[in-house]
C-alpha cells in the first residue's frame, strides 16, 4: 500500500504539482479535427486541470488560450473568430493564437497591450486530432511511434465516453494483465469464473523500454504476448494506442487510435480517419457509483468489446483510488513497476531534466512498438487453450475475439 502523501504524489495534475509538472511534458489528443467548423470555430478544452479554449480564425491558424478573458474574465469560448484572433464577445479584447492582445476597445490601451498577455499553448494537427502542449517553451516534438505515423495502412479514432476516475487507473490497469483473465473472462469458455482463464498462463513479466514498459505474458500452449505502456499513459495494445488524456484530478478522457495496414503495403490515398463516437457504458451516465450502473454484457453485445468492464473497474475504485488501503499481490508486479518509474520521472523532471520518451530531435526514426507481432497474433485463435465463446443464434453481425485491453 501507499501513504497518502505518495499517492498524492503519482495522481494530482494541476499546474505545480509533481505528477502535474511530469505529464506536462507531454503532448495530448485534445479534440477531433474536424470538430472545428466556419460555423463552430470555438471548443471549450479541460486538459491537466486548466479550462482552454481552442478556436480556428478565419486565417486558418488554430490556437488554445486560457477561457477566462484578460479584461473581466467573460469566457472566449462565444468569441468572435476574425482574421486576426479571437476577439472576446463582452468587451472585443482582441487575442491571436500566441495570446498576445492587439486590440483593447473601447480604447486603445497600450500598456496593456505591452504588459499583458492571454496564457497559450501550442497545438498541433496529427492524424485527425489536435494536440496540446502545456509545458515549458520550446515544446518537444510528438514521437512518431508506429501506430501514428507508418503510412502503409488507414486509421480510425475512437472517442470514448468521459472516465470519471484519475488518470493513473486506467493506466495502470495497461501493467495489469492478470485482470484480462478474470475480467474479460466472457470472450472464452470457463470452468470457474473465480479463476476465469488465469491458470493458462505460464507467467507474466514486465521490463523497462527506453520510451515505457513492457508486459510479456507466456501461455502454456506456448503463446508468447508481447506489448507496451508508452510512457506515461498510453496502452499500445494490438492494432491500436489508448491514450488517457488527463482532463482533472478526476476525469480522464481516452482517445483510441487504431491502425489498419494494407494488404500489399501500399500508402492510402485518403488519410482522413474515420471517426467513431462511443456511447456510455453506464446509466446514468453522468452519475457515480454506487448510483449508476456499469454494462457488464456479453463481449459478442459490446460495442467496444472489453471495454465497458475495464470503465467498471477503474471508476468505481472512487475518482482517485485510495492506495493507502490497497494489497498488492505477486501478480501486481507490473503495476509496482510502473509507480516506481513514475516516480523516477516525476524526480527527473524535479531535477530540470526531459522525463521518459520526450523527443525533441523532429526527424528522429519512427519507433517501433512491437506492432508487427502484435498484429500478427491479432485475430489468433489460441491465445487461451479454449475456444472462443460463440454468438447466439439472433445476434447480428460478425464476431471476432478481439480483446481491447490486456
Amino acid at each position: 500500500m501507499e501513504t497518502q502523501e505518495m499517492n498524492d504524489l503519482m495522481t494530482l495534475v494541476g499546474p505545480g504539482q509533481p505528477a502535474g509538472e511530469l505529464l506536462r511534458r507531454y503532448w495530448y489528443p485534445i479534440a477531433v479535427a474536424r470538430e472545428l467548423t466556419d460555423e463552430q470555430p470555438t471548443r471549450s478544452v479541460r486538459l491537466l486541470g486548466e479550462d482552454l479554449v481552442l478556436f480556428r480564425d478565419k486565417s486558418g491558424r488554430v490556437g488554445l488560450l486560457a477561457d477566462h478573458c484578460a479584461h473581466r474574465s467573460a469566457s472566449l469560448l462565444y468569441g468572435r473568430v476574425e482574421e486576426r484572433g479571437i476577439a472576446c464577445a463582452y468587451h472585443g479584447w482582441l487575442y491571436d493564437c500566441d495570446g498576445n492582445i492587439l486590440e483593447t476597445p473601447p480604447e486603445k490601451n497600450e500598456a496593456i497591450i505591452h504588459s499583458v498577455k492571454q496564457k497559450a499553448y501550442p497545438v498541433q494537427e496529427m492524424v485527425g486530432l489536435y494536440w496540446a502542449y502545456l509545458g515549458p517553451l520550446p515544446a518537444p516534438v510528438i514521437p512518431k511511434y508506429d501506430v501514428w505515423a507508418r503510412r502503409d495502412g488507414t486509421r480510425k479514432i475512437w472517442v470514448q465516453p468521459m472516465l470519471d476516475c484519475n488518470w493513473l487507473q486506467p493506466t495502470e490497469n495497461s501493467m495489469d494483465p492478470a485482470h484480462t483473465h478474470v475480467l474479460h473472462q466472457g470472450f472464452r469458455k470457463v470452468t470457474s469464473t473465480t479463476r476465469g482463464t488465469i491458470d493458462e498462463v505460464a507467467q507474466f513479466d514486465f521490463y523497462e523500454l527506453s520510451y515505457g514498459l513492457m508486459k510479456k505474458r507466456v501461455l502454456k500452449n506456448g503463446v508468447v504476448d508481447e506489448h507496451p505502456l508508452i510512457f506515461p499513459n498510453i496502452l499500445r495494445h494490438f492494432r491500436e494506442t489508448q491514450i488517457r488524456v488527463p482532463i482533472d484530478d478526476t476525469h480522464t478522457q481516452i482517445f483510441i487510435i487504431d491502425f489498419y495496414p494494407t494488404e500489399d503495403g501500399s500508402e492510402p490515398v485518403n488519410e482522413e480517419p474515420e471517426v467513431e463516437y462511443v456511447a456510455p457504458f453506464k446509466s446514468p451516465a453522468d452519475a457515480l457509483h454506487p448510483f449508476t450502473r456499469f454494462e457488464m454484457r456479453p463481449p459478442w453485445l459490446k460495442a467496444h468489446n472489453a471495454q465497458p468492464e475495464d470503465h467498471m473497474a477503474w471508476e468505481t475504485q472512487g475518482p482517485i483510488a485510495d492506495r493507502t488501503r490497497e494489497h498488492l499481490s505477486y501478480s501486481d508486479k507490473g503495476i509496482s513497476l510502473m509507480r516506481k518509474v513514475l516516480r523516477e520521472n516525476i524526480a527527473m523532471v524535479q531535477a530540470g531534466e526531459d522525463p521518459k520518451g520526450v523527443m525533441r530531435d523532429p526527424d528522429h526514426p519512427i519507433i517501433d512498438t512491437n506492432l508487427d507481432e502484435s498484429l500478427r497474433l491479432q485475430g489468433r485463435r489460441d491465445l487461451s487453450g479454449t475456444e472462443p465463446v460463440p454468438i447466439p443464434a439472433g445476434v447480428a453481425g460478425p464476431f471476432q475475439w478481439d480483446p481491447k485491453d490486456s
